[in-house]
Protein backbone atom coordinates (compact mmCIF):
# COMPACT_ATOMS: atom_id res chain seq x y z
CA UNK A 1 0.00 0.00 0.00
CA UNK A 2 1.43 3.26 -1.34
CA UNK A 3 1.98 6.37 1.61
CA UNK A 4 -0.16 9.41 1.13
CA UNK A 5 2.30 12.50 1.21
CA UNK A 6 0.21 15.36 3.42
CA UNK A 7 0.64 18.73 1.79
CA UNK A 8 1.63 21.35 3.61
CA UNK A 9 -0.28 24.10 4.71
CA UNK A 10 0.44 27.88 3.14
CA UNK A 11 -1.06 30.51 4.92
CA UNK A 12 -0.97 33.95 2.74
CA UNK A 13 -1.18 36.79 5.28
CA UNK A 14 -2.06 40.48 2.73
CA UNK A 15 -0.60 43.42 4.87
CA UNK A 16 -3.04 45.95 4.67
CA UNK A 17 -1.28 49.63 4.55
CA UNK A 18 -3.51 52.59 5.27
CA UNK A 19 -3.02 55.77 3.20
CA UNK A 20 -1.67 58.40 5.91
CA UNK A 21 -3.87 60.85 6.34
CA UNK A 22 -7.27 59.58 4.78
CA UNK A 23 -5.82 60.16 1.07
CA UNK A 24 -5.03 63.28 -1.03
CA UNK A 25 -8.36 64.86 0.00
CA UNK A 26 -6.42 67.12 2.35
CA UNK A 27 -4.43 68.15 -0.72
CA UNK A 28 -7.55 69.78 -2.51
CA UNK A 29 -8.77 71.40 0.48
CA UNK A 30 -5.47 72.62 1.21
CA UNK A 31 -5.26 74.05 -2.07
CA UNK A 32 -8.19 75.46 -2.13
CA UNK A 33 -7.68 77.53 1.28
CA UNK A 34 -3.96 78.61 -0.45
CA UNK A 35 -6.00 80.13 -2.92
CA UNK A 36 -8.54 81.81 -1.17
CA UNK A 37 -5.70 83.54 0.82
CA UNK A 38 -3.89 84.21 -2.34
CA UNK A 39 -7.25 86.43 -3.34
CA UNK A 40 -7.75 87.85 -0.53
CA UNK A 41 -4.23 89.30 -0.14
CA UNK A 42 -4.42 90.19 -3.34
CA UNK A 43 -7.59 92.83 -2.82
CA UNK A 44 -6.13 93.81 0.80
CA UNK A 45 -3.02 94.95 -1.62
CA UNK A 46 -5.47 96.48 -4.10
CA UNK A 47 -7.57 98.41 -1.24
CA UNK A 48 -4.06 99.62 0.22
CA UNK A 49 -3.07 100.86 -3.48
CA UNK A 50 -6.45 103.01 -4.24
CA UNK A 51 -6.64 106.36 -3.04
CA UNK A 52 -9.71 107.79 -1.43
CA UNK A 53 -11.41 109.37 -4.03
CA UNK A 54 -11.03 106.10 -6.14
CA UNK A 55 -12.59 104.08 -3.50
CA UNK A 56 -15.60 106.88 -3.06
CA UNK A 57 -16.05 106.71 -6.67
CA UNK A 58 -15.98 102.91 -6.70
CA UNK A 59 -18.28 102.90 -3.58
CA UNK A 60 -20.58 105.26 -5.33
CA UNK A 61 -20.71 102.99 -8.52
CA UNK A 62 -21.74 100.26 -6.78
CA UNK A 63 -24.55 101.98 -4.89
CA UNK A 64 -26.03 103.99 -8.13
CA UNK A 65 -24.42 103.02 -11.08
CA UNK A 66 -26.74 104.25 -13.57
CA UNK A 67 -26.62 107.48 -11.87
CA UNK A 68 -22.47 107.49 -12.15
CA UNK A 69 -22.79 106.87 -15.86
CA UNK A 70 -25.88 109.26 -16.34
CA UNK A 71 -23.62 111.79 -14.30
CA UNK A 72 -20.47 111.52 -16.70
CA UNK A 73 -18.28 109.12 -14.09
CA UNK A 74 -15.86 106.88 -15.41
CA UNK A 75 -17.19 103.18 -14.78
CA UNK A 76 -15.25 100.58 -12.83
CA UNK A 77 -12.78 98.72 -14.67
CA UNK A 78 -11.85 101.33 -17.43
CA UNK A 79 -8.36 102.14 -18.05
CA UNK A 80 -8.23 105.26 -16.78
CA UNK A 81 -9.42 103.75 -13.40
CA UNK A 82 -6.37 101.18 -13.31
CA UNK A 83 -3.85 101.50 -10.80
CA UNK A 84 -0.84 103.38 -12.29
CA UNK A 85 2.68 101.91 -10.90
CA UNK A 86 1.44 98.30 -10.26
CA UNK A 87 3.98 96.48 -13.09
CA UNK A 88 3.34 93.96 -15.74
CA UNK A 89 1.58 94.42 -19.11
CA UNK A 90 -1.64 96.31 -19.84
CA UNK A 91 -5.06 94.24 -19.08
CA UNK A 92 -7.00 96.02 -20.98
CA UNK A 93 -5.39 95.13 -23.92
CA UNK A 94 -6.24 91.93 -25.29
CA UNK A 95 -4.40 90.25 -28.07
CA UNK A 96 -5.91 87.86 -30.29
CA UNK A 97 -9.37 88.30 -29.55
CA UNK A 98 -12.54 89.81 -31.16
CA UNK A 99 -14.76 91.69 -29.50
CA UNK A 100 -18.46 90.64 -29.52
CA UNK A 101 -20.96 92.93 -31.45
CA UNK A 102 -24.07 93.69 -31.43
CA UNK A 103 -26.79 95.12 -33.71
CA UNK A 104 -27.07 94.95 -37.70
CA UNK A 105 -24.51 94.45 -39.97
CA UNK A 106 -21.79 93.91 -37.69
CA UNK A 107 -21.68 97.45 -35.51
CA UNK A 108 -21.94 98.14 -31.94
CA UNK A 109 -24.28 99.06 -30.61
CA UNK A 110 -23.61 102.22 -28.35
CA UNK A 111 -26.03 104.07 -26.16
CA UNK A 112 -25.00 107.47 -25.80
CA UNK A 113 -24.73 109.41 -22.63
CA UNK A 114 -26.02 112.23 -23.83
CA UNK A 115 -29.10 110.86 -25.22
CA UNK A 116 -30.10 109.14 -21.94
CA UNK A 117 -29.74 112.43 -19.94
CA UNK A 118 -32.40 114.27 -22.36
CA UNK A 119 -34.45 111.24 -21.83
CA UNK A 120 -34.55 111.90 -18.21
CA UNK A 121 -35.11 115.77 -18.30
CA UNK A 122 -37.69 115.03 -21.00
CA UNK A 123 -39.19 112.42 -18.04
CA UNK A 124 -38.72 114.61 -15.40
CA UNK A 125 -40.34 117.87 -17.64
CA UNK A 126 -43.31 116.15 -18.04
CA UNK A 127 -43.49 115.30 -14.38
CA UNK A 128 -43.32 118.95 -13.75
CA UNK A 129 -46.28 119.56 -16.33
CA UNK A 130 -48.17 116.91 -14.40
CA UNK A 131 -47.61 118.83 -11.23
CA UNK A 132 -48.46 122.01 -12.95
CA UNK A 133 -51.82 120.80 -13.76
CA UNK A 134 -52.13 118.89 -10.22
CA UNK A 135 -51.88 122.48 -8.46
CA UNK A 136 -53.69 124.28 -10.97
CA UNK A 137 -56.67 122.19 -10.31
CA UNK A 138 -55.95 122.31 -6.62
CA UNK A 139 -56.53 125.98 -6.57
CA UNK A 140 -59.49 125.78 -8.99
CA UNK A 141 -61.10 123.32 -6.04
CA UNK A 142 -59.88 125.45 -3.08
CA UNK A 143 -62.28 127.95 -1.74
CA UNK A 144 -59.94 129.86 -0.60
CA UNK A 145 -57.40 130.14 -3.43
CA UNK A 146 -59.58 130.34 -5.92
CA UNK A 147 -60.37 133.86 -5.20
CA UNK A 148 -57.09 135.26 -5.50
CA UNK A 149 -56.28 132.92 -8.83
CA UNK A 150 -55.41 135.73 -10.57
CA UNK A 151 -52.24 136.68 -8.22
CA UNK A 152 -51.49 133.18 -7.89
CA UNK A 153 -49.30 132.20 -11.78
CA UNK A 154 -47.60 129.12 -12.60
CA UNK A 155 -45.20 128.15 -15.41
CA UNK A 156 -42.04 125.89 -16.05
CA UNK A 157 -38.60 127.76 -16.62
CA UNK A 158 -35.38 126.25 -17.14
CA UNK A 159 -34.98 125.55 -13.51
CA UNK A 160 -38.12 124.00 -12.65
CA UNK A 161 -42.10 124.53 -12.26
CA UNK A 162 -42.29 127.83 -10.74
CA UNK A 163 -45.46 129.41 -8.73
CA UNK A 164 -45.32 133.33 -8.39
CA UNK A 165 -48.12 134.94 -5.71
CA UNK A 166 -48.07 138.46 -7.34
CA UNK A 167 -49.19 141.77 -5.73
CA UNK A 168 -52.42 143.60 -6.91
CA UNK A 169 -53.18 147.34 -6.94
CA UNK A 170 -56.22 146.52 -4.31
CA UNK A 171 -54.92 143.67 -3.05
CA UNK A 172 -50.91 143.58 -1.70
CA UNK A 173 -49.15 140.97 0.35
CA UNK A 174 -47.25 143.01 2.69
CA UNK A 175 -47.72 146.32 4.20
CA UNK A 176 -46.38 149.21 2.59
CA UNK A 177 -42.50 149.49 2.72
CA UNK A 178 -42.24 146.06 5.42
CA UNK A 179 -42.16 142.12 5.67
CA UNK A 180 -45.34 142.18 7.50
CA UNK A 181 -47.90 139.69 5.76
CA UNK A 182 -51.46 140.01 5.20
CA UNK A 183 -53.74 137.50 6.54
CA UNK A 184 -54.79 136.17 3.00
CA UNK A 185 -51.26 135.77 1.78
CA UNK A 186 -50.44 133.69 4.78
CA UNK A 187 -53.64 130.94 4.02
CA UNK A 188 -52.16 131.10 0.20
CA UNK A 189 -48.59 130.33 1.14
CA UNK A 190 -50.04 127.82 4.07
CA UNK A 191 -51.70 125.97 1.46
CA UNK A 192 -49.10 125.93 -1.20
CA UNK A 193 -46.65 125.10 1.84
CA UNK A 194 -49.06 121.64 2.01
CA UNK A 195 -49.16 121.37 -1.82
CA UNK A 196 -45.38 121.37 -1.77
CA UNK A 197 -44.91 118.65 0.83
CA UNK A 198 -46.10 115.68 -1.41
CA UNK A 199 -43.00 116.51 -3.74
CA UNK A 200 -39.60 114.94 -3.84
CA UNK A 201 -37.92 118.17 -5.78
CA UNK A 202 -36.03 120.97 -3.59
CA UNK A 203 -37.29 124.36 -3.38
CA UNK A 204 -35.68 127.84 -4.26
CA UNK A 205 -37.70 130.60 -2.48
CA UNK A 206 -37.07 134.41 -4.34
CA UNK A 207 -38.12 137.63 -2.90
CA UNK A 208 -39.10 140.73 -5.43
CA UNK A 209 -39.92 144.23 -5.08
CA UNK A 210 -40.92 147.02 -7.59
CA UNK A 211 -37.96 150.06 -8.33
CA UNK A 212 -39.31 152.69 -6.42
CA UNK A 213 -37.15 153.81 -3.84
CA UNK A 214 -37.24 154.72 -0.34
CA UNK A 215 -37.55 158.27 0.23
CA UNK A 216 -34.64 158.98 2.80
CA UNK A 217 -32.34 156.85 0.44
CA UNK A 218 -31.62 153.31 0.66
CA UNK A 219 -28.20 153.07 2.97
CA UNK A 220 -29.63 151.60 5.78
CA UNK A 221 -32.41 149.95 4.67
CA UNK A 222 -33.27 149.02 1.05
CA UNK A 223 -35.21 146.96 -1.61
CA UNK A 224 -32.75 144.28 -1.30
CA UNK A 225 -32.94 143.71 2.55
CA UNK A 226 -36.80 144.46 2.21
CA UNK A 227 -37.08 141.23 -0.50
CA UNK A 228 -34.87 139.11 1.46
CA UNK A 229 -37.10 140.11 5.10
CA UNK A 230 -40.46 138.95 2.71
CA UNK A 231 -38.59 135.85 1.06
CA UNK A 232 -37.75 134.75 4.89
CA UNK A 233 -41.56 135.37 5.94
CA UNK A 234 -42.91 133.53 2.91
CA UNK A 235 -40.16 130.66 3.89
CA UNK A 236 -41.80 130.49 7.54
CA UNK A 237 -45.49 130.30 6.49
CA UNK A 238 -44.73 127.69 3.88
CA UNK A 239 -43.21 125.63 7.21
CA UNK A 240 -46.07 126.29 8.87
CA UNK A 241 -48.24 125.10 6.09
CA UNK A 242 -46.64 121.89 6.91
CA UNK A 243 -43.84 121.97 4.11
CA UNK A 244 -40.73 119.90 5.33
CA UNK A 245 -37.81 122.62 5.51
CA UNK A 246 -34.86 120.51 4.40
CA UNK A 247 -36.65 120.72 1.19
CA UNK A 248 -35.69 124.18 0.87
CA UNK A 249 -32.41 124.99 -1.03
CA UNK A 250 -32.42 128.78 -1.50
CA UNK A 251 -33.77 131.81 -0.31
CA UNK A 252 -33.17 134.97 -1.52
CA UNK A 253 -34.31 138.42 -2.10
CA UNK A 254 -33.84 140.07 -5.69
CA UNK A 255 -34.97 143.72 -4.74
CA UNK A 256 -35.96 144.99 -8.45
CA UNK A 257 -33.42 142.87 -10.39
CA UNK A 258 -36.17 140.91 -12.23
CA UNK A 259 -39.05 142.81 -13.02
CA UNK A 260 -42.34 141.03 -13.95
CA UNK A 261 -43.16 144.11 -15.93
CA UNK A 262 -40.50 145.67 -17.53
CA UNK A 263 -42.16 147.84 -19.16
CA UNK A 264 -43.73 149.62 -16.12
CA UNK A 265 -41.00 149.22 -12.83
CA UNK A 266 -43.70 150.15 -10.74
CA UNK A 267 -46.06 148.10 -11.62
CA UNK A 268 -47.86 146.14 -8.39
CA UNK A 269 -47.13 142.98 -9.83
CA UNK A 270 -43.40 143.35 -9.82
CA UNK A 271 -43.72 142.90 -6.14
CA UNK A 272 -44.34 138.80 -6.11
CA UNK A 273 -42.74 135.86 -4.10
CA UNK A 274 -41.53 133.27 -6.52
CA UNK A 275 -41.51 129.71 -5.59
CA UNK A 276 -39.58 127.20 -8.18
CA UNK A 277 -39.97 123.51 -7.65
CA UNK A 278 -36.01 122.87 -9.03
CA UNK A 279 -35.57 119.91 -11.33
CA UNK A 280 -32.46 117.94 -10.70
CA UNK A 281 -30.32 119.89 -13.30
CA UNK A 282 -31.05 123.23 -11.50
CA UNK A 283 -30.45 121.52 -8.11
CA UNK A 284 -26.91 120.53 -8.99
CA UNK A 285 -25.97 123.67 -10.10
CA UNK A 286 -26.92 125.27 -7.21
CA UNK A 287 -25.15 122.94 -5.15
CA UNK A 288 -22.43 123.16 -6.89
CA UNK A 289 -22.11 126.74 -6.91
CA UNK A 290 -22.59 126.88 -3.27
CA UNK A 291 -26.27 128.37 -4.02
CA UNK A 292 -24.93 131.49 -6.07
CA UNK A 293 -27.92 133.55 -8.00
CA UNK A 294 -27.96 135.39 -11.35
CA UNK A 295 -31.37 137.39 -12.61
CA UNK A 296 -31.72 136.46 -16.35
CA UNK A 297 -32.71 139.22 -18.63
CA UNK A 298 -36.14 137.40 -19.32
CA UNK A 299 -38.58 137.53 -16.45
CA UNK A 300 -39.66 133.67 -16.88
CA UNK A 301 -36.00 132.28 -16.99
CA UNK A 302 -34.09 132.55 -13.49
CA UNK A 303 -30.72 131.31 -14.03
CA UNK A 304 -28.02 130.00 -11.76
CA UNK A 305 -24.70 132.79 -11.92
CA UNK A 306 -23.47 135.72 -10.66
CA UNK A 307 -26.13 138.44 -9.18
CA UNK A 308 -27.21 142.10 -10.82
CA UNK A 309 -27.45 145.13 -9.15
CA UNK A 310 -30.76 147.14 -10.16
CA UNK A 311 -30.32 150.94 -9.88
CA UNK A 312 -32.98 152.68 -8.43
CA UNK A 313 -35.06 154.87 -10.01
CA UNK A 314 -35.50 158.71 -9.05
CA UNK A 315 -39.13 157.97 -7.70
CA UNK A 316 -40.82 158.21 -4.10
CA UNK A 317 -41.85 155.35 -2.08
CA UNK A 318 -45.64 155.02 -2.22
CA UNK A 319 -46.33 151.29 -1.94
CA UNK A 320 -43.91 148.65 -1.61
Amino acid sequence: MAEVRVRPIVVKKIKKTAAGHHGGAWKIAYADFVTAMMAFFLLMWLLGSTSKPQLEGISQYFRTPLNVALMGGSSVGASDTLIKGGGGKDMTKKQGQVKPVDGPNGKKKVVEIDDMKKALEKAEKVKLEELKKKIEKAIEDSPTLSKFKSQLLLDITTEGLRVQIVDDQNRPMFNSSKAEMQPYAQVILKQIGEMLNGVTNKISLSGHTDATPYPNGEKSYSNWELSADRANASRRELIAGGMDETKLLRVVGLSSASLFDKENPFNANNRRISIIIMNKKAEENALKDDGAVSVASDASHEDIGSAVLAQPLPVTRKLN
